[in-house]
């Protein structure tokens, strides 16, 4: 099972769950928001909207990002290749950034190429939505009872900032430099779980073009070592967002491209990109 978040007819911000119906996704039926998108929330609990529910494929409705996380923690060169394509060495221990939940992009809208840099790269990932609060979680815990699901992201880079700055704020942060969605795909409920030792494909494609292939299993640090270690020293908290890091294929992408990540099990997160 699935959800996606959608703007209705009448303005108002939707949550529904999502099922595959002929090899299309479909919104089948509401759903109440997740705890976390308190706004939302309300409106699904009081049903202030006088708008009946049908169902639609996802391709016909305005998609909004699904997650509505307090902060996004990504994880850098986790898969080998990807680090010796950027001339860089494998890390030790998660290498981790946080991107501003103000770069979050729904699906289908555009990325902006800001105009300060000269090279903005597509990063397509695997990543965790987190479902209850944890903190520390121990060596013996499975931690799969604090994954909501699963859903897709691109960690957009202006690959020049990133170099130039020394570190990564501004080059990972940029507005609209975190497209996620369509939709989340729960654990337990979906052909898609990378703990049970299934591997979970990601592929980017630009303008059609197959650019990155690789595979859960080649993670360097896999879900449950990632999710001990970033509760060793913060809080995360339901919606949060997790990007578990990019396989090798990196590459710049240019005014007027279409890129596409696609994530066995999730589904086709597709943005257009702009100049700024």
């Amino acid at each position: 099972m699935k959800y996606c978040k959608y703007l209705s007819h009448s303005g108002v911000a939707r949550y529904a769950f999502v099922e595959r119906q002929d090899g299309e996704l479909w919104a089948v039926r509401p759903m109440v928001a997740p705890e976390e998108d308190l706004a939302t929330r309300l409106i699904s609990l009081e049903d202030q909207s006088t708008e009946a529910f049908a169902a639609a494929p996802l391709g016909s409705l305005s998609l909004l990002s699904p997650v509505t996380p307090s902060k996004i923690v990504c994880v850098g060169r986790n898969y080998s290749e990807h680090a010796a394509e950027l001339g860089n060495e494998v890390p030790k221990e998660p290498l981790l950034f946080l991107k501003p939940p103000s770069s979050l992009l729904a699906p289908g809208k555009s990325i902006r190429m800001p105009a300060l840099s000269k090279r903005v790269d597509y990063e397509g990932e695997l990543a965790i939505v987190i479902g209850k609060r944890c903190r520390n979680i121990g060596p013996e815990e499975d931690v799969r009872q604090y994954i909501r699901g699963y859903t897709i992201v691109n960690d957009v880079t202006a690959r020049d900032i990133q170099k130039s700055d020394g570190q990564w704020t501004r080059g990972k942060g940029w507005d609209t430099f975190c497209p996620a969605g369509p939709v989340v795909a729960l654990t337990g409920h979906d052909e898609i779980d990378p703990l049970d030792g299934e591997p979970v494909t990601v592929t980017t494609r630009l303008n059609g073009v197959v650019k990155q292939e690789g595979s859960t299993k080649d993670l360097i640090f896999p879900i449950d070592f990632l999710l001990r270690y970033i509760t060793a020293f913060t809080t995360l908290e339901p919606g949060d967002l997790i990007p578990t890091g990019t396989p090798s294929g990196v590459g710049p992408m240019q005014p007027g491209d279409t890129v596409e990540v696609e994530v066995s099990g999730v589904g086709i997160l597709r943005n257009l990109v702009e100049a700024e």
